[in-house]
């Protein structure tokens, strides 16, 4: 199985080949260009580069959330477009799994955090057991200072652009307890969420293109000043 994943939750636009033999092709970027300028080109320039085309793709993946509104949308119109297009199977997948994913070995806590402003983040805890990545417990939305009263286990790796920002005080709270991936798997990858799909998929689960959307955890800044503003939920 070929699958062609496409993140783009955060900052970091990317776009991976991967197969069950190997990643044939990935391409990374974290700079100042748009989703919606670089992702459909990053997309023909490493089928392109590869020599093969959409119908050569058995399944599309893409991040799924949560993190950037307008980045997952842009991310998500690409893939159910391919998808629905060239009818392939679609997944997808968290980037806080796959960031976790990323953070194979250590054996320690695995805490994904992603800029949720305000000095909030969002987050899950994971941990590798029996070399599977397991996830214990749900997405969240919580201030920074209320994840690390909460996190009591003695090794936590620490991922994801959240990291920048709290770093300070994550080593302040935590100490020695505190560790932080390295630059390669900080942020999410187009790689790691391919490979994560992989599996996913061979275990029998995709989503529908009609039906599947973002994981935002918590509603956009306009949405939440419209309420705000005029009293009524915006839906």
């Amino acid at each position: 199985m070929r699958v062609l994943s496409i993140e783009s939750s955060l900052s970091v636009a990317g776009v991976a080949v991967i197969n069950e033999k190997k990643l044939e092709a990935e391409v990374f970027l974290d700079y100042k260009l748009q989703h919606s300028v670089v992702l459909l080109p990053m997309i023909e320039n490493i089928l392109k580069m590869l020599d093969i085309t959409i119908d050569d793709i058995d399944a599309v993946a893409v991040s799924a959330g949560p993190g950037s509104f307008t980045g997952l949308r842009i991310g998500l119109a690409a893939a159910k477009g391919i998808a629905q297009g060239k009818n392939k199977d679609f997944i997808a997948i968290s980037s806080l799994d796959s960031m976790a994913f990323a953070q194979v070995g250590f054996d320690g806590i695995i805490c994904p955090i992603m800029d949720a402003l305000r000095d909030n983040v969002y987050t899950c805890k994971f941990r590798w057991k029996g070399g599977k990545l397991i996830k214990l417990c749900g997405y969240e939305a919580l201030h920074i200072n209320e994840l690390l009263e909460n996190l009591k286990d003695n090794k936590i790796m620490f991922c994801g652009d959240g990291v920048k920002i709290h770093e300070n005080i994550i080593k302040e709270t935590l100490k020695d307890r505190a560790y932080f991936a390295p630059l390669s798997t900080m942020m999410p990858r187009a790689s790691f969420l391919g490979e994560l799909a992989l599996l996913r998929l061979k275990d029998g689960e995709k989503h529908s293109i009609y039906t599947f959307s973002p994981i935002y955890i918590r509603k956009s800044q306009a949405e939440r000043e419209y309420e705000k503003r005029t009293g009524e939920n915006f839906e």
